[in-house]
Order: C-alpha cells, then sequence, then structure tokens
C-alpha cells in the first residue's frame, strides 16, 4: 500500500478526530491506535505534521490528537525510534508549554505524553523539562505538573533527580506571587515527598539503595519553611487544603530536631484549617501524618498541644457521619486514627479526656466521646485494661441520655465492653439491664410512616439494635453465660421489659440449654439463695400468660413455651416429662398458624389443659396455693391489659380448681370479688369465667361465697365511712350486681352436672332474680340497664344450657321458660331498628335458642310471635360496613368489633329458626318458620336478601338432617318452595345465587327422601346441581341462564304433576321481582320448563298466553323483553310466515324486538328454510346498489345500498343467529356462501340509503351486515376451525373494508381451502357466474377467492383446477387492473398448490408472467411484482428444456429491480434469482451473472428491510454451488439461514480472505463494485460498503495491493467520513484502521 494513501487515510481520520458523535470521535480514535500500532513512527509523524500545519487548531481537536500520540507511545514505547522519541518529547514540551495561560485539558494532554514517554525515557525527559525549569525564572505550571506526576508514576527513575530539582525549586518558591503556582509546586513537593518514602520504604528494589532520609532533610525543611509559614494563610481554600497535605507529607523527611522545633507552630495552624475549610478529611490526614511522625520520632513538645489537640479532634469526631458520603466517613475514620496514635503516647490523659467529655449532657459532643471510647476499647485493648472500673463507672451518665442516638452510640461501646471483659466486673449487671431496658421500647412510627430525619435513630432501630447485641452476648461471648444466667430470669416479670420478652426468652433458652446439654451445676438455680430472683410460681404464671397470648409483644407466645420446656426441673421437679410432651405439638400448632388465623377459644383451653396437667403432676397443695395466690397478687399488673387480665382469672379459677384447701379457695373468691374493677365488661367476664371454673371442684363453697358476697357491705346504702372513701355510687353497684349474674350462669355451666340441677330454682335463679330487680332510687342510665340486661341475657341462656346438658340424662320441666321468653323478646323489641351496637339482640336469641330445647313447649302464637319480633329486628339491620351515629352513652364500635357482633347476630338467629324447627320437623312447621324469611327474599336490598337466603339454606339444611317420613305426609309446598327460590339463583348478588343453588339441591333431597328413598340415594341430576355452583360465580348472563336451564331441567324432573300450576304461577310472580336479574331468570325457567312439560298445561295455554303478551310490552329490561319474546315464539310458532313481509319493511337498523322476532323464525327449520330461498333468489335478481352523485357541483358518485337486499341480508344475519337454523343453513350451505360471497363484494364501499323518517338508517354498515352473516353461516355449518382461523388472522376485520377486502376474501378462501375442502366443488360452481358480473367489485371478490384456491392442493383433488385456471387465463385481459393482478397471481399460486401441474400449463405461465413483468398500466408495480413473485414460484416446478433459453433474459430484466426503492420488489427480484439458480449450473454465463451481482447481494444482507435480508439469505445460499469456490459455498450454506442471526462483521471479514484467495483477477472488478454502494440511498448499506473494502484491505495480501485503486478507495473513504450518518462514519473510520 502506497505511502500516500496511508497518510491520506491518517489526515481524514486526523481531520475527523473532532466528529460531533461520541461514537464516531472514539472509533477515529480506535482506528488511529490501530494504524499507530503497526505504524509508530509513520502515524506519529502525521500526528506532529497536523499538529504544526494547523497552529490555530480548536483545543478540543488538538487535545484528542495529543491524547492519540499519549496511546500510541503508552502501547508501542519501545518500536518508536529514538530520534522520533526526541522530536515527540520536543513536540509535547511546546505544546505544553506554548501558551503562558493555563488551558487544562490541552496542556494536560500534552503534559501526559511526556509523562508516558518518561516512564521509559526519563533521562531525555528531565533533560527536555529541565530545560524550562531554570533557577531564578519560575517554569510554566504544567512543567511542575508534569514533575509531579512523573515522581507518581516512575519513582525509581525520578528519586535520583529530586535532590536537585528541590534545589532548583526552593529559590522559586519565593519568588512565586500566583496561587495556582503555588498550588502546583505545592502539589509537587507532596508527590516528591510521598515518592521518596515509597523509595526508602523499597530500598530493597531500589537503583540506588545508598540514598537516605537526611539526603533530602534540609531541602525539604527550607522548602516546608516557606510553604508552611507563607503560603498556609493564603485566602485560596484550594491551596490551604494542597498546603496542608505538603506539609504533612513532608514531616516525615525532616530532621527530628526540625520537627520538633516546628510542632507548636504546625498543629494549631492545621487545627485553624478546620474552620477556613470544608473538606475536613484531607485536613484531618495531614494532622495524622504530622502526629505520627511526631510520635515515632518520641516527641516531647507534642504533650504541650495535647489540649487543643483533643478538643479540635473531638469536635470532628462529633460532626454527623454521612455513609452516603465517602469524604464524611474518611474523615472520621482518619480522626479515630489521630487518637489511637495519640493514646500510645498520652493514655492516662487521653482517656480522663474522653471519660469528662462524656459527662457534657450535648448530643453530638456524647455521641463523638462515645465513638472515641469504643475505637479506643477495640484498638488500644493493653492500654485500657487498667481502666476498666474507671469507665464503667463513667458510661452510666450516657446511659441515662434520653437520645437514642446517644443510646445507640452507648450500645455499641457496650458490645465493645462485652468482648473485652467488662461486664463481669462489679457495675456489669448495669449494662446487661440497659440493653434489655431497650429490646423493650414501644414503636415510634405507626406501620408505614417513615422518620422525615435521615439521622433519627427510631425505637424500632434502636430495639432491634439492643435484640441483636443480647444475642451477640449470649452467642459469641462465652464468659458471660454465669453473668446472664440466671439473672436474666428477673427481667421477665416486671411489665416495664414486656416488650423485651422475645429477645429475653431466646437468650435464656440458648444459655439453659447449653448448661443442661453440658450438665453444669449452675444450671440448677436454688430460688431460696437467688432472693430477687421471681419464684418459679410467677415464671410459670408468666410464661402461661405470655403463651396465651403469642403474638403480643412481638410473638413472645412460642419463646416463653419454649424457655418454660428448658426451666422445667427449675419450675419444679416433677414437670420435666409432661413439658417434653405437652409443649412440642402446641408450639407446632402455633408455627402454622397467624395472629388472625389462630382458634382463640381452642388456643387458651389448650394452655388452661397444659395448667391443669403441670398441677395434677405437682401434686403439692401447698405449691398450688402459692401459685393461685400469687396469680391473684398479679392481677393488678394486667390493670391496662383487660383481655390477659380476663385470662389470668379463668388462670387462677384452675388453679382453684387443684386446691383442697377449701378456706384458702374462699379466701381467694373474697379477693377477687372485693379487688376486681367491675365497671369493665372484659374484666366482668373474665371473673365469672374464674369463679365459673372453680365451682367445678368447689360448687358448694362457691355459692355460698357468692351469696355472702351479695349480702355483704359492698350493696349496702348507708353512707358509711366505708361507702365515701369507696365512692361506691349506683352506676357501680349495678356493675357489681352485673358481675355476679354472670358468675351464677358460669356456676352453672361448669359445674358437675349430677349436682347442678336441684340448685338451679332456688340458689342459682332465685339469686339472678333478686339482683336483676332490685330496683335502685335515682335517675336510670341506660347503660346501668344495659350491662345488666347484658349480663342477665348470657345467664339465663347459660343455665339453660346447662339444663340441657343435664337433660339428656335426666327429664326436668322447666317451669319459667315462658316467663323468661317474653323477658328477652322485651329486651330485642327495645332495641334500636337501625343499628346494631350492643350484643343485646344476639344473646337473646341464644339464650332463647336454648331455651327452646327445655320443656315444656310453646304454643303456636307465643312461637310465631318470638320469630316474628326476631327476623324482622336482625333483617332489617343496616349494612354491616353502615356506621351508626354516636349517642352520648355509647361508644361507636370499630370496624373488627362491629364485623363480630353482626356474625354473632345472624348466626344466632339461625339456631334459634332451626331451635324451632327441631321440635316438629314437618312441612307445615317448615312453611310457618319459612313465611317470616320469604318476604325478604325480594327485597330491594341485596344484605336484606343475602341474609334470607342464608338462614332459607341453614333452616332446609337442618330440615333435611333432622326430618322423618310418614306415610301419610307429602310434600305439598314443594312447587311453592322452589318457585319462589328459584328465580334468585340468578340474582345480582353472588351469595344470593350460590346459597339458591343449595337451598334448591335440599328441597329436592328432601322430595327425594318423601318419595320414598334411602338417605343415601344418590339422585345423578340432583348431585350435579352443586357443579353449576362454580358458573354462577361468572356474572355473564348467558352462564347464569344456561346454568338456570339446566336448573330447571333436574327441578321439572323431580316436580308433582298436581305441584306444576302453583311452580308456573310463583314463576309469573316472578317476571316482576326487584331484581331485574331475577325476572329474567324467572322467564328462563319458565322457556325450560315449557319445552320439557308444556304438554301437561294444555287447558292453560290462552291464560298464559294472554299474560305473557301483556308483559312483551311492558317489561322494559331488555333481556327480559328477549327471553318473554322468545316464550310467545316457542308457543306461536306456527304463525311466524305470516310477519315475514312486515319485518323487512321494519325500518333499518332493525330495533330489538324485530331483530327477536327474526332470530325466533330460525326455530323452525322448513320455515328457516323457505325464507333462505327467498332472501337468495330476490339478491341473485336485485341490485345490490345504486350510483348518487354527491351534489350537482361535483361530478363524484357514491354507491348507496338499495333498500330490500340490505334488509333481507339483515333479516337473515339476525336468522340465523338462533342455533336451530343450523339444518337449512346447512342443507343450503353452498349456495348460501356463494350469494353471501358475492353479496359481501357488492357491499365493500357501499354506503346505507337515507331514510328522512328515521336517520339511524345511514348508520347501517352495509358490508359488516354481509360479514357477519357469512360468520354466523360457518358457525351454523360447524366450521369451528375455519371460524377459528379467519379469526386468529383478524380476516372479519379486513373483508369489510374497502382497502384491505382482497386480503380478507385471500383468507377466507384459505380458510375454506384447508378446512371445508369437501365443500369447495358447489362453492366454485356458485360463484363462477359472477365473474362475468357488470359489478367490477364482484369479480374483484371472485378472483381473489378463486387465486388464493389455486394456492392450495386441494383444487387438483377436487378436480377444480382446470376451471380455475381457464378463469384465470381470462382474467389477464380484464379490463380492470385489480382483476389482472390477482389472475397473475392465481397462476402463480398453481406452483404452491399444485405444483405437478406447473408443466402442463408452462407455455401460458411463462407468457403470463413475461407480460406481467412488462405490464405498462401498472402504477404501484403490482403486477409486475406479483409476476416476479409468480415466476419465483413456478420456476421451482420447471423442467430444465422449459426455461434453459430464458435464464439470461430473465436475469437481465431482473437485475435494475434489485436497486428498487420499493422493499417487496427488491425482495421479490432477489427471491427470483435465487430460484432461477438451479436452471443455470454448469453455464458459464450464468456464474458470470452471479458474480456480477454478489457485491449487492452481500451488501443487501444489512438492508433496512428485514425481507429483503431474509431473500439474500435464500438467494446466495441456493447459488452458492455456481460461485466456483467450495469454501465460499460452505460458508453461505454454513450462515445464511433465514431466521439465524449473522454477525455481518465477522462474516464478510471471513468472506473477503476466501474472495482474495479464490478469486483474485476479480478484486479490481469486486471493489469497483463495492464502491458505488458508497452512494447508496440507504446508510446501512452505505455502512456495510465500507466494511466491505475496510475487511478487504486488512485481509489482503501486499502483491495484490496492485489490483486495487487505493486513489479511489481512499478518497471514497475519506467521503465517508463525512456522511450525514455517524454509523456510517463509523464504519469508515473502522475501515481506515486497515489501511497499514
Amino acid at each position: 500500500m502506497g505511502e500516500t494513501d496511508v497518510e491520506q487515510v491518517t489526515l481524514a481520520l486526523l481531520d475527523a478526530a473532532n466528529d460531533k458523535d461520541p461514537d464516531v470521535q472514539a472509533q477515529v480514535r480506535k482506528s488511529m491506535l490501530t494504524l499507530g500500532k503497526e505504524q509508530p513512527d509513520r502515524v506519529l509523524a502525521m500526528c506532529q505534521d497536523y499538529l504544526l500545519k494547523h497552529p490555530k487548531l480548536v483545543v478540543g481537536h488538538r487535545v484528542i490528537i495529543l491524547q492519540t500520540i499519549e496511546m500510541i507511545v503508552g502501547n508501542r514505547i519501545d518500536a518508536v525510534p529514538y530520534p522520533r522519541i526526541k522530536s515527540i518529547i520536543s513536540l509535547a514540551s511546546d505544546e505544553m508549554t506554548r501558551s503562558k495561560e493555563v488551558v487544562p485539558d490541552w496542556q494536560q494532554a500534552a503534559s501526559n505524553i511526556l509523562v508516558a514517554v518518561g516512564n521509559k525515557h526519563i533521562n531525555d525527559i528531565m533533560e527536555e523539562i529541565l530545560s524550562k525549569f531554570q533557577p531564578g525564572i519560575l517554569p510554566h505550571f504544567f512543567v511542575v505538573q508534569t514533575l509531579a506526576n512523573l515522581s507518581d508514576s516512575n519513582v525509581y527513575g525520578m528519586v535520583p533527580f529530586l535532590n536537585a530539582i528541590l534545589g532548583t525549586m526552593l529559590p522559586m518558591l519565593s519568588l512565586t506571587k500566583q496561587d495556582n503556582m503555588k498550588w502546583v509546586l505545592s502539589t509537587a513537593l507532596c508527590h516528591f515527598s510521598d515518592s521518596i518514602m515509597e523509595y526508602l520504604a523499597n530500598l530493597d528494589k531500589a537503583p540506588d539503595p545508598t540514598v537516605r532520609q537526611d539526603t533530602f532533610s534540609s531541602e525539604i525543611y527550607a522548602a516546608f519553611d516557606i510553604v508552611f509559614n507563607n503560603w498556609l494563610q493564603s485566602r485560596d481554600s484550594k491551596l490551604r487544603l494542597t498546603v496542608a497535605e505538603a506539609v504533612g507529607s513532608m514531616c516525615h523527611l525532616m530532621a527530628s530536631d526540625k520537627l520538633e522545633e516546628q510542632i507548636p507552630k504546625v498543629i494549631p495552624a492545621m487545627l485553624s484549617l478546620y474552620k477556613k475549610n470544608n473538606e475536613h478529611h484531607i485536613i484531618s490526614k495531614s494532622l495524622c501524618q504530622v502526629l505520627d511522625a511526631s510520635v515515632n520520632m518520641g516527641s516531647r513538645v507534642l504533650e504541650t498541644q495535647l489540649d487543643s489537640l483533643l478538643s479540635a479532634l473531638h469536635q470532628q469526631v462529633s460532626t454527623f457521619v454521612d455513609y452516603s458520603n465517602p469524604p464524611t466517613v474518611k474523615n472520621h475514620n482518619e480522626v479515630l486514627r489521630c487518637f489511637s496514635l495519640l493514646a500510645t503516647a498520652f493514655p492516662d490523659r487521653l482517656v480522663m479526656f474522653v471519660l469528662q467529655r462524656l459527662e457534657n449532657s450535648n448530643e453530638r459532643s456524647r455521641m463523638g466521646s462515645l465513638a472515641i471510647l469504643r475505637h479506643l476499647i477495640n484498638s488500644s485493648t493493653s492500654m485500657m485494661a487498667t481502666k476498666k472500673l474507671l469507665i464503667l463507672a463513667s458510661i452510666r451518665q450516657p446511659m441515662a441520655d434520653h437520645s437514642n442516638k446517644v443510646k445507640k452510640r452507648v450500645v455499641q461501646v457496650i458490645s465493645a465492653m462485652a468482648h473485652h471483659g467488662y461486664l463481669e466486673l462489679d457495675g456489669g449487671e448495669l449494662l446487661v439491664r440497659f440493653i434489655v431496658q431497650h429490646c423493650a421500647l414501644p414503636d415510634t412510627y405507626q406501620r408505614g410512616q417513615k422518620p422525615a430525619d435521615p439521622e433519627e435513630v427510631t425505637n424500632e432501630a434502636l430495639r432491634s439494635m439492643c435484640d441483636n447485641t443480647l444475642h451477640l452476648l449470649t452467642t459469641t461471648v462465652g464468659r458471660l453465660a454465669d453473668v446472664l444466667w440466671p439473672k436474666l430470669l428477673n427481667y421477665l416479670t416486671p411489665s416495664l421489659y414486656s416488650n423485651a420478652t422475645t429477645p429475653l426468652c431466646r437468650s435464656l433458652i440458648v444459655l439453659g440449654s447449653k448448661k443442661k446439654e453440658n450438665k453444669e451445676p449452675s444450671f440448677n438455680i436454688d430460688f431460696s439463695q437467688e432472693v430477687n430472683l421471681p419464684s418459679p410460681q410467677t415464671l410459670l404464671i408468666k410464661l402461661l400468660m405470655n403463651a396465651a397470648f403469642p403474638f403480643n409483644s412481638r410473638g413472645h407466645g412460642a419463646p416463653s413455651l419454649s424457655l418454660l420446656r428448658v426451666l422445667s426441673v427449675n419450675i419444679h421437679s416433677n414437670t420435666e416429662a409432661l413439658w417434653d410432651k405437652e409443649i412440642p405439638p402446641v408450639l407446632a400448632v402455633l408455627e402454622e398458624s397467624t395472629a388472625e388465623s389462630l382458634d382463640k377459644k381452642r388456643w387458651d383451653e389448650n394452655v388452661l389443659e397444659i395448667l391443669s396437667k403441670t398441677l395434677v403432676a405437682v401434686d403439692n397443695d401447698k405449691w398450688v396455693c402459692q401459685l393461685a395466690a400469687e396469680a391473684t397478687r398479679y392481677l393488678s399488673t394486667y390493670n391496662n391489659a383487660l383481655e390477659e387480665k380476663s385470662f389470668l382469672y379463668q388462670f387462677i379459677g384452675v388453679a382453684l380448681q387443684h386446691s383442697f384447701n377449701k378456706e384458702f379457695v374462699k379466701k381467694q373468691l373474697q379477693e377477687i370479688l372485693l379487688t376486681a374493677r367491675h365497671n369493665d365488661a372484659v374484666e366482668r367476664q373474665g371473673v365469672a369465667l374464674g369463679i365459673g371454673l372453680c365451682a367445678n371442684s368447689h360448687l358448694e363453697g362457691t355459692l355460698a361465697k357468692l351469696d355472702e358476697f351479695g349480702k355483704s357491705d359492698a350493696f349496702k346504702k348507708s353512707p358509711s365511712i366505708f361507702n365515701l372513701l369507696k365512692d361506691r355510687n349506683d352506676v357501680e353497684l349495678e356493675k357489681v350486681k352485673s358481675t355476679l349474674i354472670l358468675c351464677y350462669g358460669q356456676v352453672a355451666v361448669n359445674a358437675p352436672p349430677e349436682k347442678i340441677l336441684n340448685r338451679i330454682d332456688q340458689d342459682i335463679l332465685r339469686c339472678i332474680s333478686k339482683h336483676f330487680n332490685t330496683k335502685v332510687l335515682g335517675i336510670k342510665v341506660e347503660t346501668k340497664d344495659l350491662t345488666m340486661k347484658l349480663s342477665l341475657i348470657q345467664s339465663v341462656g347459660l343455665v339453660a344450657k346447662a339444663i340441657s346438658e343435664c337433660v339428656r340424662k335426666q327429664g326436668y320441666i322447666f317451669s319459667r321458660k315462658q316467663e323468661l321468653i317474653v323477658v328477652m323478646q322485651d329486651f330485642i323489641k327495645a332495641e334500636p331498628a337501625d343499628a346494631l351496637r350492643t350484643p343485646v339482640r344476639h344473646l337473646v336469641m341464644s339464650t332463647c335458642t336454648n331455651l327452646m330445647l327445655l320443656d315444656p313447649a310453646l304454643s303456636e302464637n307465643e312461637t310465631f310471635d318470638l320469630l316474628k319480633v326476631c327476623v324482622t329486628s336482625v333483617f332489617s339491620l343496616p349494612l354491616e360496613t353502615h356506621t351508626p351515629e354516636k349517642t352520648k352513652e355509647e361508644e361507636i364500635l370499630d370496624p373488627k368489633q362491629r364485623k363480630a357482633l353482626y356474625h354473632d347476630t345472624l348466626a344466632a338467629l339461625h339456631d334459634l329458626l332451626n331451635s324451632v324447627l327441631a321440635k316438629d320437623p314437618t312441612p307445615d312447621s317448615l312453611q310457618s318458620v319459612f313465611k317470616h324469611v320469604e318476604c325478604w327474599l325480594s327485597s330491594p336490598q341485596d344484605h336484606e336478601r343475602e341474609r334470607a337466603i342464608t338462614a332459607t339454606a341453614r333452616m332446609l339444611t337442618h330440615y333435611l338432617d333432622n326430618m322423618t317420613v310418614k306415610n301419610m305426609v307429602s310434600f305439598h309446598n314443594f312447587g311453592a318452595l322452589l318457585g319462589r327460590l328459584s328465580p334468585r339463583c340468578s340474582d345480582p348478588h353472588l351469595v344470593v345465587r350460590a346459597t339458591t343453588i343449595d337451598c334448591i339441591y335440599i328441597l329436592l333431597s328432601i322430595q327425594l327422601r318423601y318419595e320414598g328413598f334411602a338417605l343415601d340415594y344418590k339422585d345423578e341430576a340432583v348431585d350435579g346441581l352443586l357443579l353449576l355452583k362454580g358458573r354462577l360465580e361468572n356474572p355473564d348472563h348467558s352462564v347464569l341462564y344456561k346454568t338456570c336451564a339446566e336448573l330447571t331441567k333436574v327441578m321439572s324432573k323431580r316436580l308433582p304433576q298436581q305441584q306444576l300450576a302453583t311452580f308456573v304461577f310463583m314463576l309469573f310472580e316472578g317476571l316482576v321481582d326487584s331484581q331485574t336479574n331475577c325476572c329474567r331468570a324467572s322467564s328462563v325457567i319458565l322457556n325450560t320448563l315449557l319445552k320439557n312439560r308444556g304438554g301437561g298445561l294444555q287447558e292453560m295455554v290462552p291464560e298464559m298466553l294472554e299474560v305473557l303478551h301483556v308483559r312483551m310490552q311492558s317489561i322494559t329490561e331488555e333481556q327480559v323483553r328477549v327471553a318473554v319474546g322468545q316464550t310467545v315464539l316457542i308457543l306461536a310458532s306456527q304463525h311466524i310466515q305470516t310477519v315475514v313481509d312486515t319485518l323487512i319493511n321494519q325500518p333499518l337498523p332493525y330495533d330489538s324486538w324485530t331483530s327477536e322476532m327474526w332470530m325466533a323464525l330460525g326455530a323452525d327449520p322448513i320455515v328457516a328454510n323457505q325464507i333462505i330461498e327467498m332472501v337468495m333468489e330476490k339478491l341473485a335478481i336485485m341490485a345490490p346498489y345504486v350510483d348518487k352523485k354527491e351534489s350537482m357541483i361535483r361530478g363524484r358518485t357514491t354507491k348507496v345500498a338499495t333498500h330490500k337486499p340490505l334488509a333481507m341480508t339483515c333479516g337473515l344475519k339476525e336468522l340465523l343467529l338462533n342455533g336451530q337454523s343450523q339444518e337449512p343453513a346447512l342443507s343450503q350451505f353452498p349456495q348460501l356462501f356463494s350469494c353471501l360471497t358475492v353479496r359481501m363484494g357488492a357491499s365493500v364501499g357501499v354506503s346505507a340509503p337515507k331514510d328522512k323518517n328515521n336517520k339511524n338508517t345511514a348508520s347501517v354498515h352495509v358490508a359488516g351486515v354481509a360479514a357477519d352473516a357469512l360468520r354466523i353461516l360457518l358457525a351454523r355449518a360447524q366450521l369451528d376451525a375455519v371460524m377459528k382461523r379467519l379469526d386468529d388472522d383478524n380476516a372479519w376485520d379486513a373483508i369489510k373494508e374497502q382497502k384491505a377486502h382482497i386480503t380478507g376474501v385471500t383468507l377466507l378462501a384459505r380458510a375454506m381451502a384447508k378446512h371445508a375442502g369437501p365443500r369447495l366443488p358447489a362453492i366454485v360452481e356458485g360463484l363462477c357466474p359472477s365473474l362475468n358480473s357488470i359489478y367490477e367489485c364482484q369479480r374483484i371478490t371472485v378472483t381473489a377467492f378463486f387465486s388464493e384456491l389455486l394456492n392450495h392442493h386441494v383444487a387438483t383433488e377436487l378436480m377444480l383446477i382446470d376451471v380455475l385456471m381457464n378463469n384465470m387465463m381470462e382474467r389477464i385481459s380484464d379490463p380492470c387492473s385489480t382483476v389482472r393482478m390477482l389472475a397473475v397471481r392465481g397462476l402463480g399460486n398453481i406452483a404452491v398448490g399444485s405444483p405437478e401441474k406447473v408443466n402442463k400449463y408452462a407455455k401460458e405461465l411463462l407468457a403470463a408472467m413475461s407480460s406481467g413483468m412488462e405490464e405498462k398500466d401498472d402504477p404501484g408495480k403490482l403486477i409486475t411484482l406479483e409476476a416476479m413473485s409468480g415466476l419465483s414460484k413456478v420456476l421451482i416446478y420447471l423442467d430444465k428444456t422449459n426455461v434453459h433459453l430464458l435464464v439470461v433474459y430473465i436475469f437481465m430484466k431482473i437485475k435494475p429491480f434489485l436497486e428498487s426503492e420499493n422493499d417487496e420488489i427488491r425482495c421479490t427480484s432477489i427471491h427470483l434469482m435465487g430460484n432461477l439458480s438451479k436452471f443455470g449450473s454448469g453455464e458459464p454465463l450464468f456464474k458470470d451473472q452471479i458474480h456480477n451481482v454478489l457485491v449487492s447481494l452481500l451488501l443487501h444482507l444489512v438492508d433496512p428491510n428485514p425481507h429483503v435480508v431474509k431473500a439474500c439469505k435464500y438467494s446466495m445460499r441456493v447459488c452458492a454451488p455456481m460461485v466456483g469456490s467450495e469454501q465460499i459455498t460452505a460458508m453461505f450454506q454454513n450462515h445464511l439461514y433465514e431466521d439465524k442471526s449473522l454477525h455481518y462483521g465477522e462474516f464478510i471479514n471471513d468472506l473477503t480472505k476466501y474472495l482474495i484467495q479464490d478469486f483474485p483477477g476479480m478484486l479490481n472488478f469486486y471493489h469497483i463494485s463495492v464502491l458505488q454502494f458508497f452512494k447508496s440511498n440507504w446508510s446501512e448499506v452505505r455502512a456495510g460498503a465500507a466494511m466491505f473494502i475496510g475487511f478487504l484491505l486488512g485481509n489482503l495480501p501486499e502483491e495484490h495491493l496492485l489490483h486495487l485503486n487505493m486513489g479511489t478507495i481512499t478518497k471514497g473513504l475519506v467521503m465517508l467520513l463525512q456522511d450525514p450518518d455517524p454509523v456510517v462514519r463509523v464504519k469508515a473510520a473502522e475501515a481506515m484502521g486497515h489501511f497499514h
């Protein structure tokens, strides 16, 4: 390659180096570096010359060239001749110092060249630089900067020069006036000092090991003197910091005496910088170096600076450390290093200073002091060993600080102290308590809130830190085990630490398990010695209480139970085996539960059961009594947690159950009753539960104590001192009575059954009545009455429950039953109807349910009144989510409480209704209960209907479960019940729908039983109903009604004939239900029933028709109208023909009623058949549209549809919608399909007629109606595969619109050919006449359809090929160009559909395609395109003899299209070229033609159009064998697959190698061909051409260079380097990189 070419390319790259696109810049630089690596000397020379010839080049451009020089020198310095090195040094030096002003980018780039060269040629560099670094003259800024950087990059080369440099530099320091020079000189001194220290530290590797520190001491000191004394006070903060940095580095090199002399000046000066600068980390680093040097040489004068040092450093360590800002973290660490250095020299002073500062209450100061203390404890272990007690004493003050930030630091210090043996000393337990105390912190924020201050330490964060610390102390500091065990038990019982229970238990479990495993004596706790520890009984109480509320206090349940198991023998020696058996299964339950999913009632029973079994195992009455006494004393600690306190009462009850000391039991009961806070409902309940449990073992004593307490001073009204002190007013007195009433109820339930019955009247009900009926003088307050009322209701219910439990074993008449039920009814009536605020309703109904079970039975009227009151009171309640207005006395319930109250109330009503049925399970009884619910089923309110249907389902279930079938009894109300319930199966409310199915299923099950079937009999149809429930979840009406229909069939099958009329007329009522959905369901059920069993209702038809006719006119809900219309048509199908003419004349578009009528016509196949024939006949002879002028002024005409054919098509569409029209549709399918296809062709682009009386007519989509009719026809013909294919291809949208109509028809024909072949002959026959239609649109539609049929082999199989081909040949000369184009397409399609027929029609095909390629009247080149595409397909199957002579002729015709701007033509012509290849094998002429277009094909592999790329890959792959190179053939065949991605660069690179190797003689032709593409319209192709040339040059051996016109190539690439597209410029630059 000629030098001039390389130079031209290099020059072009140098020109382009400052391209505005960063990718181009990067590639230019890369190419220059590539050229530079190959020919460093020449490229460096070019760069030098360029810079010299362009002295006014913009700085950015100049910088890039200098950077290129630096990269080449850095990479190939060994290959650069020495003279060039010298000239580069000279150039860089000149560039660096040419401008006296500082121009950073430019001069830095030049400086970097000198540094890069200096790594090898340090002496030459120094010679050049020192010539510009003369004594007495201030050097250029970048001269000094370069020296500084050289000392970094080449330490061993530079240090020998430093003495001389320093000697020259010293006088300059005093001459320097400008801050930037001072800055650079200070930087240099800093770098020099660091280099010298590195050199001295690695003398074993240094070239001159005799160099010593004192070699530089005097010069460094002299420099220090000027820099420190004169420059440190500069106003420029940047300079001050640099000087400070230099001072820090220089101190290590100064003589000890000089440093000692300077310390009193240096340290104050450094400290003063903190106030003047923000970048403290630099100052701290320098100060650290000064201190390091001072401490290392044992400075005495340093102590004099200690106070100011400590004060300033303390201030620094106390500043906020932002861990997202590295400089603040660096500063903090450097300051702590300073403290470490001072600690080695002045340990006592430093510790005293820190401890004194701890006393300062300032938050920041404390945090700083604690940070130092922690650092010293961790880093200076030996020095701190003697000061442990002092530190322990001093840490107490910050422990009392209120700030969480300070506390966080205290925790960190405690953690450090623990690891260094502080906690075992006296006072260590305070630190443990501090950690535990903060494990118990409450939350700062609600869930989801975040702190505003990023530095804030929330309670959660501090608590989590303390949790982790306690865990670490337990697990990693072994010697602390005896400090923590058993003392941590102290913290378990005070409520102050309750939030710390979880971490405490976990730590105790770890400690205890380890000691137990290792059999350490210290595991066994002597509670008599450890007097401060809680007793075993207290621990048992606390841990079981925690277990009862397992998700409180951060989930303390599981850890508490696990700890109990570990502690076992320490609690009592008899518990170990029991707890090992009982606790694990309970823990397993807890593990699988959440706070929401845990069954709290069952869980409480589990915990009390563990307690009960434990007390049995302990078997020590004294121990049990102590447990009960301690539990009673413990009650007050739960005054703020009433749920827990309530449970503790039950705990005490169980404990008292197991005590044998009757006096002790009475004493405890007295204490409980006296100290209880009776004002609180939860506590009253707890007291009653506890006393009830106690009564299980002590019935006599408990009743006696309750009676005694009821007569005691607590109930006397005299104004004694006691009463005044207690302030026991009327309200409190009523609350105490309420407690007693509840106690009696719980005693009744819990007492042994054999002892309770004879106590009910005398001891229990008498006392309850006495306490309730005592009237207190004064004002009645509602809440007072309510409390008493609720207690009474609950107790009566509990008594009734107790009696019913006992009655099973012994008979009993409860004489006060009616009286109590009346009282209960009065309570319910008194409740407000508009709100549910209290549990009165649910408690009353539960109590009544319990009373209903007892004898004597209520009369019919009494039962009616009770049910009416209860049902009305509950069903009329507002929605659960409704919030009632707050009254003065009552609190509004929170949503969770309200939800629970509603649930309990409804459940109580269901139980009451069932209890009534249970007394008499007969159809009459069921009806008498159902009538209370029935009217609510059609309520307009969703929630009321839901309550009613749910109650019905519960009632029917109960009835089915408890019914007895007697011979004489029939289920006479079955039809009425079904008729009332069945419409609800499509209720708008999902719950109502699903529950209705349940009700009907149960009704049918009941009917089966009455019909005599056994209980376990399974009726498939009835059982199938339950499967329908899933469908009801879908609110889609069609699904619901289909479900109704299926449901009706099942009901119809089981419904007795005599109950049918009742059922039907009930359904008529359902047509006017408050819910339209249920009206619809009624009509669907009615239709289905009439179809199945209408024959049996013959005498009722007139009446039914009359009713339904009226309904049809008046029902406004459209779907109900449709359904009722179907009912009419089911009953009167024989009259349908009389309305057809009327329907045709209805205004378009049809309204819903007309549409329904048309649709109903399809129900009768005979009628439907007649109508279809009539419509087809009319459509064939009537004009589909008329041409109307748009206006008198404009000459254009518009196609407007004629009314009758359009109306018939609309009617036909509606008729076919009826599923029963399938039979007639199938019998006439081919004719109807042809008719609708032609109708569709005549409708595309046609507008609807305008009707003055009906403006909506114009909105009809004429083609859409025909397309919809055809679509429905396909569905009726069950051509699902055709339908699916058309839907997937969106064919229906296309077929309706003028622009896409041909595509749509093609898709239709394709789907029919693939999935409905046998139907095609009759269809083709039906369509043929329309090819000669006067309407162009119909010819287009049919030609498109036939054209696509030829694409499928089915045309040959069905012997249609000749008909279709003859038709296509005729259409070749059609006056319409679209028809001609479709005909050419059809002829080409034969190659795909029936390739074996191609040679039969070879002559006609080639003639048609050739004329198509030369078509003149072809504005969009569509016919040409089809001709090429068709020829391409046909060629595959034509015999060589038929094509042989035409190959080159066709090839020549195609070639101009290869560069066509039309993507499709380009693609098709390339594809055709590939298909021609098989006819050219072995033909030298064809091989030449392939080579002629090879470059074009290769470059179009990056064509912007992906289809063109695929076509290129295909053609090149099939033409590969004709190229004449085995390697290229293999490449094309291995890499050029249409669906495989191609790495174009690698491909062209490899290909050029083979082209050079196999076709050296054609290189000239190739590269000239490529150069022509430098001017291509597509940027991708231009870029590809540049790549092609680049790789060709890169792979070309020297001897072949003669074949190429390098001047033209160079010129072309230089032109591309200025291309508007950056991608092209990048590739041109890349190609230039190969010019070596």
